[in-house]
């Protein structure tokens, strides 16, 4: 199955290292975003501003599994036995996955890409914060003006549907921080900003097991979206889900993918 999917893809796989071009239509579309919104000055930022959709609306005993997979120096490992795990107990996934990873795993980002457990969704070109100040969260340089956030999202947006042949939905900036007018050029691109209501600290070494689990059995509730990563094998992201996940389905949970739910996506207070 492997060697099929590989085959499949090949001719797309050489797209992968190469920055998607810049045309005429994206050059126009860039240089639109950059004068409507260049004498725009943000009042707010965060990753749980108003616009951000963080949870799923709805009574049902229903959640949704997001993986970011970071990509860069640091960021661009995966976690194999994570997606075996979800393969096998046929566990669906939302993974938000930032071009540089891509760029460094293409043979493993077209076998994801073919496995209809897994919806592809958009992490960024460079995974920076998603903000038109440049200005920095959590050590990251977020996009310093409204025609790099129009970069970040698009040419990545570009890439994955370049491999995969699916329009791209949602958006996830790096450190999941939007500022408010870098989340309306999102929206007015097209694109819904993708946030979360359940973080489990799981990219952190100090997040044992045991901590995931217990952060993600306590925050079972009918709607979350869970963030979580693919991209450190090396920490205990599937040791805390093959704790948790047992005793959450044992509740009358199931999992869903965001496009499925697109809809039914709230933000804060709504």
């Amino acid at each position: 199955m492997r060697y099929l999917v590989l085959l499949l893809f090949m001719p797309l796989l050489l797209l992968a290292a190469e920055k998607p071009a810049e045309s005429a239509d994206y050059q126009a579309l860039k240089q639109s975003m950059i004068e409507k919104y260049k004498n725009k000055k943000p009042k707010t930022s965060g990753a749980y501003i108003a616009g951000i959709k963080l949870k799923i609306k709805t009574k049902e005993k229903i959640m949704a599994l997001t993986f970011d997979a970071c990509g860069g120096p640091k960021g661009s490992k995966y976690d194999k036995e994570l997606i075996d795990f979800l393969t096998e107990k046929k566990i669906p996934a939302t993974l938000f996955i930032n071009a540089r990873w891509i760029d460094a795993n293409p043979a493993i980002f077209a076998e994801l890409a073919a496995n209809p457990l897994f919806e592809i969704e958009n992490h960024g070109l460079y995974h920076k914060p998603c903000v038109v100040t440049g200005k920095e969260f959590y050590g990251v340089k977020g996009t310093k003006d409204a025609g790099e956030v129009v970069d970040e999202v698009v040419l990545s947006a570009q890439k994955i549907e370049a491999l995969t042949g699916k329009k791209v939905l949602f958006y996830r900036p790096g450190t999941a921080v939007f500022d408010d007018v870098a989340l309306e050029i999102v929206n007015e691109l097209g694109y819904e900003a993708a946030g979360f209501n359940l973080f489990t600290y799981d990219f952190d070494q100090s997040s044992t097991a045991k901590k995931i689990a217990d952060c993600l059995i306590k925050g079972t509730k009918p709607g979350a979206i869970i963030l979580m990563h693919m991209n450190f094998p090396e920490r205990n992201t599937l040791e805390g889900l093959k704790i948790a996940l047992p005793v959450i389905i044992s509740k009358g949970y199931h999992f869903v993918q965001l496009k499925d739910v697109k809809d039914q996506l709230a933000g804060a207070g709504e």
